[in-house]
């Protein structure tokens, strides 16, 4: 897997997204070059493409298919389960590209819209390219170009969760050969079986040849076969702690494998200064554009609710925020008045009674963040960062969970790398699962993170089905 963005991308991934964009471009050439020889014979292709502006028509229109693609949720799985769903998507992929192409044509960018007939037959070309390419890459070319052989020692349980889910996700390019544990050989375990004891490592590896051996052992006093680990090493085969493999399968890091020693020797766990003082500079200027792009909505939410329950525009809430420290919250008001007058301090739940008719539309987009702009704009929170938590619950979950504390060395944000990737959540096993998260996102915090969240935060918030 390749570190794109600070966020870790399998190779093959990103082989099928470059793959995928030069065929869509060569289907829309093709597309024209139809035109050329068959209905305008006064067409010339190489005017067209390189003096007439044809180069940037087609890449707008890529970019619209790659972008539909992308909203579709088909580079976060690309198994291929229906090629009659995958061809029903790519049609609803082509379909927002001709929508796209109509916008241009009605603002009057004519010079950006593809010709009709070009982008009529570079579709009927794309829609029969595009899935058999998605089938033939998964099925064949995976296959072909082979994956990272990883032999798992110990089966301790975070590494029977790394092999289930390599063997769930063939385009990241691992293959899992199986354990070396001193538990009964052939023991069945997820993705594998035993295939060996630890004393055995060195003729196990002999034999299986693995690329990558992720140490994962059950009980840490076990002592590990070191003669036989360095002699692998200096042959060429990689080592690799369970928790460092989880972190680049999973995209969190794993709570169980986090040790006191290591958060203090550890020299990339926590935000590097540099991080930080960049991600204060670019957070205010950012945040005033999307305020004055966003206004109008803004208004348009403020009168909904108003207008639909008695009550405040806005909700103040106490949260916690950089270092422990409080501040008060603004969101468009989504609640009945005094909603927890009656419960006291609650996680929402799903189909919860205290959000009035309109309040479930704007959670359901995301719409009631938007007043915490204000929030940033008084450098109480940032737009990227782990969500600001009530005083309330933070107490409640630092006792119950470890290194809960560490997640507020940076200010909370609007969006996050736990809010892209999970479900708002009203358990403890939620809450831990939001702590890996931030945590990964913590270690990680860097411009190019920040980015790539940000972009994704428009999928969520278009697509999502989860908010409370």
């Amino acid at each position: 897997m390749r570190q794109l963005f600070r966020a870790f991308i399998p190779a093959s991934l990103v082989g099928l997204i470059l793959s995928e964009i030069s065929l869509i471009f060569l289907c829309y050439l093709a597309g024209t070059w139809l035109v050329s020889h068959f209905l305008n014979p006064y067409l010339d292709l190489n005017a067209f493409i390189f003096d007439d502006g044809g180069l940037l028509q087609i890449a707008i229109v890529v970019a619209c298919l790659c972008l539909g693609i992308y909203f579709q949720n088909l580079y976060s799985n690309v198994r291929v389960k229906s090629t009659t769903l995958l061809i029903q998507q790519i049609c609803l992929v082509i379909g927002l590209a001709f929508l796209v192409q109509a916008l241009l044509a009605y603002v009057r960018r004519p010079d950006w819209c593809l010709p009709r007939w070009a982008m009529i037959f570079g579709s009927i070309l794309a829609l029969i390219v595009i899935p058999a390419w998605r089938v033939v890459y998964t099925r064949v070319i995976l296959k072909v170009i082979g994956s990272q052989r990883v032999l798992f020692l110990g089966a301790a349980p975070v590494s029977q969760e790394i092999a289930a889910h390599l063997a769930a996700r063939p385009e990241i390019g691992m293959t899992v050969l199986g354990y070396v544990d001193d538990v009964d050989d052939g023991l069945e375990l997820p993705a594998g079986k035993v295939v060996g004891r630890i004393k055995d490592l060195a003729s196990v590896a002999e034999a299986l040849k693995p690329d990558l051996i992720v140490v994962g052992m059950a009980e840490r006093r076990r002592e590990l076969p070191m003669s036989e680990m360095l002699h692998l090493r200096f042959s060429g085969v990689r080592f690799e702690e369970a928790a460092v493999t989880f972190e680049a399968a999973f995209g969190r890091v794993s709570t169980r494998e986090m040790r006191p020693s290591r958060l203090v020797f550890s020299s990339d766990l926590g935000p590097r200064k540099g991080n930080l003082f960049w991600h204060s500079v670019y957070t205010l200027p950012i945040a005033a554009l999307i305020s004055i792009v966003a206004a109008p909505a803004m208004l348009i939410v403020a009168i909904v609710v108003k207008l639909t329950s008695p009550g405040p525009i806005f909700h103040r809430q106490v949260r916690v925020g950089l270092n422990g420290s409080t501040f008060t919250v603004f969101k468009f008001r989504s609640m009945y008045v005094d909603a927890e007058a009656r419960t006291g301090p609650v996680w929402a739940t799903k189909d919860d009674p205290r959000i009035t008719p309109p309040g479930k539309w704007i959670r359901r987009f995301r719409l009631d963040e938007f007043p915490q702009l204000l929030n940033v704009l008084r450098r109480e929170m940032a737009l990227v960062g782990p969500r600001p938590e009530r005083p309330e619950f933070v107490k409640t979950l630092t006792k119950q969970i470890p290194y809960y504390n560490y997640r507020h060395c940076v200010k909370p944000g609007i969006t996050g790398w736990a809010q892209i990737n999970y479900k708002y959540g009203d358990t403890i096993e939620d809450a831990i699962m939001k702590l890996e998260y931030d945590l990964y996102y913590i270690k990680n915090l860097a411009v190019s993170l920040d980015l790539y969240i940000i972009f994704n935060t428009l999928k969520v918030m278009l697509f999502s089905e989860t908010a409370q």
